[in-house]
């Protein structure tokens, strides 16, 4: 399409050629010609000129109405889901059926004291505020205190200053001193993994076994006797899963074999249990199934029972998997070949991976941290927990279990026969400094000392022992799986609020309280990519074509019990529940926020401020899998 004529400017360009013989001649005065002063412009530039700005007038008016729409609609986003929020929360409190943790426990009821002061302290502490007494304090000996509140006050500052800081003050060093070395113990492990990532160094053993060989090609006699023990219990959404990944090993199937042991007390899952091991037994795989009436020891208990067995005597290595491991078909070809020549190794763990790490924040967070602990070693398969009531039970069995071995083994330790320094390493740093100071600083420092310290201003607990280190110290923890940066302050604010989980362990552990006798499984999901299920399979062809076994009359035995998957007997829903523990320490942080932003203190009311909101969120349960 071409181009309209512009009239406006080939009329302009007219009048000046008309005037173009006046701008070659010669003035006789010799002034300056016309042409040198001219003023080109005229009254159709001058209305271009005006259109340009009303069309770039517009242009920037509909970039701020854009921008306007933009920001709208994100606040809207916001303050929906914050009214969401809202509304779960005030149900779940409401409702009559949510479920609550136990309110007996002794830890709760310190804490609930300790809630009710810190609350008499913040009213006492407004009113001394609206008084002015914050700028001049009163004095209990000056003649100028006005009433009774003013003498209590001026006494209370008094005993304050006199009797409550000192002693505060002395468990705050005490608290940083043992967080500057665990902090230390930390670093010097961040410096070692990254030096061994460094010079790629890496165990090497003895010997190799050929990956994916045909077993019918190599000597049998070179593979020593394994027992694969899989102890579980209640474990409906995962046992096919672990079951499937043990019996495709990549080992001759004569020198292997398979001990499921299930301590489930559900009849339906102790059918489907036993249905998916004769459906393993029917493809040529050495696997038994073996179930106990009464769960002594828990699992532990579990796997010492399966011990007692003579045919065990047979066996010379021993591989255990949880419920939801699921182990690569390789894994005892890179393991076995590690204890040859080596008679002082007993024991190998490989590292674990997670199928579900991206499932929700809590997944995230936990796998942030595991991270970090498996660094340095190999990877497994297995399962996190998706529901922060699941997660709490398997961190309370985490933390009060070394508390018992260590009661029950420290005079076992000091009598072995190894090397003083393994002995220092074992005692000092793995028993005192990683399983009983690191949860005792860390809930006492940042959920007692800290809002104290908002109340007793006389004790101080520095800015960079609450903000800067344990900054650094996250930053450092997350480095393994940098793709985690953006959580890193839900990170730090999470491993805060699970202090008083891992710190009621530990103490339970210890001192021998009830609950640490209790053994909870932890719940699973069953997740598993749909890759993992399809190598399954084809792994397991092999293992039909080869069997001399052939499909018998029992096989619709099986099939009838594989069918109680979809008539399982009715359970009880499950519910979010409420944490009576988080919600009052959640409350109490809150409080002291409060307090610190009538002193002024920027760095401690934020702190507070974001760590009491993440103890309310948690003690709400609104962090995991919501299934209300």
């Amino acid at each position: 399409m071409s181009r309209p004529p512009n009239y406006e400017f080939q009329e302009w360009w007219n009048k000046q050629r008309e005037k173009s013989h006046e701008l070659f001649e010669d003035k006789p005065d010799g002034s300056l010609h016309p042409f040198l002063t001219v003023d080109i412009q005229s009254v159709s530039s001058d209305h271009s000129v005006e259109k340009e700005r009303a069309r770039s007038a517009r242009q920037l008016s509909w970039v701020c109405l854009l921008r306007f729409q933009q920001i709208a609609t994100s606040l809207a986003s916001l303050s929906n889901g914050f009214v969401s929020l809202l509304r779960t929360a005030n149900r779940r409190i409401a409702s009559p059926d949510s479920r609550a943790d136990s309110a007996s426990s002794r830890l709760y009821r310190v804490i609930k004291v300790f809630l009710i002061v810190v609350l008499l302290l913040l009213l006492f502490e407004l009113l001394a505020y609206f008084k002015g007494w914050h700028f001049s304090p009163p004095s209990a000996t000056s003649a100028d205190v006005s009433g009774m509140v003013g003498l209590i006050y001026a006494k209370w500052l008094e005993i304050r200053a006199n009797y409550l800081a000192p002693p505060l003050q002395g468990l705050t060093n005490m608290c940083i001193v043992l967080f500057l070395v665990q902090s230390v113990d930390r670093v010097i492990l961040i410096l070692g993994c990254c030096w061994i990532k460094f010079r790629r160094l890496k165990p090497v053993p003895a010997m190799e076994y050929p990956i994916n060989s045909k077993n019918e090609d190599v000597n049998v006699e070179d593979y020593p006797m394994v027992l694969v023990q899989i102890p579980m219990c209640n474990e409906r959404e995962v046992y096919h899963q672990s079951i499937a990944a043990v019996c495709i090993l990549d080992w001759p199937k004569e020198r292997m074999l398979v001990q499921v042991l299930d301590d489930s007390d559900e009849v339906d899952i102790q059918q489907l249990i036993m249905a998916e091991v004769q459906k393993w037994q029917q493809r040529g795989v050495r696997i038994i199934y073996r179930h106990r009436l009464i769960r002594t020891g828990y699992k532990a208990g579990n796997l010492k029972s399966a011990m007692s067995c003579d045919y065990v005597k047979e066996y010379e290595f021993v591989a255990i998997f949880d419920a939801d491991f699921q182990p690569a078909p390789d894994f005892l070809k890179k393991t076995i070949p590690h204890f040859k020549g080596n008679d002082d190794l007993a024991l190998v763990q490989t590292r674990w991976a997670f199928v579900n790490k991206d499932e929700n924040l809590l997944t995230r967070l936990q796998n942030i941290n595991l991270s970090f602990h498996f660094e340095v070693e190999q990877q497994c398969l297995c399962e996190l927990p998706e529901t922060y009531e699941a997660y709490k039970k398997q961190q309370h069995r985490w933390h009060s279990g070394p508390m018992q071995l260590f009661r029950l083994c420290f005079v076992d330790i000091l009598r072995s026969k190894v090397s003083g320094v393994k002995k220092a390493n074992l005692i000092f740093l793995f028993f005192l400094l990683r399983k009983l100071i690191l949860p005792f600083y860390s809930f006492t420092l940042f959920c007692i000392i800290l809002p104290l310290t908002m109340f007793l201003p006389e004790a101080e607990l520095p800015s960079w022992v609450v903000c800067y280190v344990p900054g650094v110290m996250s930053v450092l923890s997350i480095l393994p799986c940098p793709h985690s940066f953006p959580f890193i302050v839900p990170y730090l604010l999470f491993e805060n609020t699970m202090s008083v989980t891992k710190f009621n362990a530990m103490i339970s552990g210890l001192f021998r309280f009830g609950s640490s006798y209790e053994w909870v499984v932890t719940k699973k999901l069953g997740r598993s990519s749909e890759t993992d299920l399809v190598a399954f399979e084809k792994e397991s062809e092999p293992l039909m074509r080869s069997t001399s076994l052939h499909r018998s009359s029992s096989d619709s035995g099986i099939e009838e019990l594989s069918k109680l998957e979809l008539s399982k007997k009715t359970v009880k829903p499950k519910k979010n529940r409420l944490y009576r523990k988080e919600l009052a320490l959640a409350f109490i942080l809150l409080t002291a926020s409060v307090r610190s932003l009538l002193s002024a203190q920027g760095i401690h009311f934020y702190f507070l401020l974001f760590q009491g909101i993440s103890f309310l969120v948690i003690g709400l349960d609104l962090i995991g899998e919501q299934v209300s």
